[in-house]
């Protein structure tokens, strides 16, 4: 999918740095009526999850009328899946009945609960959301909600939520980048509000490294919008940076979301570990700049081609330097990059902004070396 065959090289790399870790995405979709134009089948999911032997929770893409339908195909998948695949239903809170569609999934095998505030339009202070709430505290069931953008701030909704139902566990999706400026000054307190990391942003995933206790961090890749190559290098490199220890890179990766989807309670791994202890260099970090900028071009629409050059202008530090390797590593990329043009396919499209987004995040993570 997209460039994880040029990525392979690389995620495997960054594998060999981590303890031994069985990945399990608490975010992936399938479905074929998304507005936005992404597809993926359950039989494209777990191609893409094989690689990296990754488990993963799968719900529905957005469809416009009506998860019934949806709900049951993603239960089937998971459960003709062997395990790779753990089932979350998905709502729209007005419409129909939504309890008692996830009763029915629960029933037939669901593990948790997606909502999606941007696609369906609600606010969480509306009276079926909590409704769903009391249900999953009931249940002790995981929900996993839209926090990336296109929305409104959400966090304070949620963290009333997590106080008055305890046995419900929230996950915010997209490293919470609604609600990260301030949340992290609270989430000691709420143990069972958890941040995945299906995000293009090196700097969230660094500040989300930074300021989150780690056991409230799950891996999440958002297929088919990113895949497991992408992650690992743009996410669990910024965990390395952060200096996480062997049994919090474990449980990122996958063992904390594993106790949550059974139901089982979850455990603390500690305090965060502050932003003292993440380095940023100086020359690395315009690299990231005008990467980021470019991949945020490419998101748009836009031509990347001076941002790339102005990124690889930029890595040009001399071969003694310190960051040499780095650099190296990140022209290729670029040099990559440069090859798959920017036209209407989204796969095509897709590959420029992954390849993009892994040189902002090697940028951003001068202390974990890459392959010679």
């Amino acid at each position: 999918m997209y460039a994880d065959d040029l990525l392979t090289p690389l995620s495997d790399q960054t594998m060999t740095l981590l303890p031994p870790v069985t990945l399990f995405d608490a975010h992936t979709h399938i479905g074929a009526n998304d507005p936005d134009g992404f597809k993926c089948t359950a039989e494209e999911l777990l191609e893409t999850l094989a690689p990296l032997g990754s488990r993963a929770v799968v719900f529905p893409m957005h469809e416009p009328t009506g998860y019934l339908p949806a709900n049951d195909h993603v239960l089937a998948a998971a459960a003709a899946s062997d395990g790779r695949l753990v089932a979350f239903c998905r709502v729209d809170p007005r419409a129909g009945d939504p309890v008692g569609e996830i009763r029915r999934c629960i029933a037939a095998g669901a593990r948790g609960i997606k909502l999606h505030p941007r696609a369906e339009r609600f606010g969480l202070d509306e009276p079926p959301v909590r409704e769903i709430v009391a249900l999953a505290d009931e249940e002790r069931l995981p929900i996993l909600l839209h926090a990336g953008r296109g929305i409104p701030a959400l966090g304070a909704h949620v963290l009333e939520f997590a106080a008055e139902f305890p046995r419900a566990r929230f996950i915010l999706a997209h490293c919470a980048v609604s609600d990260l400026a301030w949340i992290w000054q609270r989430i000691h307190e709420y143990p069972n509000v958890f941040f995945d990391t299906a995000w293009f942003s090196a700097t969230d995933q660094l500040a989300v490294y930074s300021h989150i206790p780690p056991g409230q961090i799950l891996y999440a890749t958002d297929i088919p919008f990113g895949t497991p190559q992408l992650t690992v290098i743009g996410s669990l490199r910024c965990a390395l940076q952060a200096g996480l220890t062997p049994a919090q890179l474990k449980s990122v990766a996958g063992e904390q979301l594993a106790r949550i989807v059974a139901r089982e309670d979850a455990r603390d791994f500690g305090p965060a570990v502050g932003d003292g202890r993440i380095r940023r260099d100086p020359l690395l970090a315009r690299v990231e700049y005008f990467a980021e900028a470019a991949f945020v071009t490419a998101i748009a629409g836009g031509d990347t081609g001076e941002f790339i050059d102005l990124a690889g202008l930029a890595c040009l530090v001399g071969d003694s330097a310190p960051q040499a390797p780095l650099c190296e590593c990140i022209r290729e990329l670029l040099a990559l990059a440069l090859t798959i043009p920017m036209g209407e396919s989204l796969t095509e499209r897709f590959a420029h902004i992954h390849l993009l987004v892994s040189a902002a995040a090697i940028a951003a993570t001068p202390d974990v070396p890459v392959a010679s």
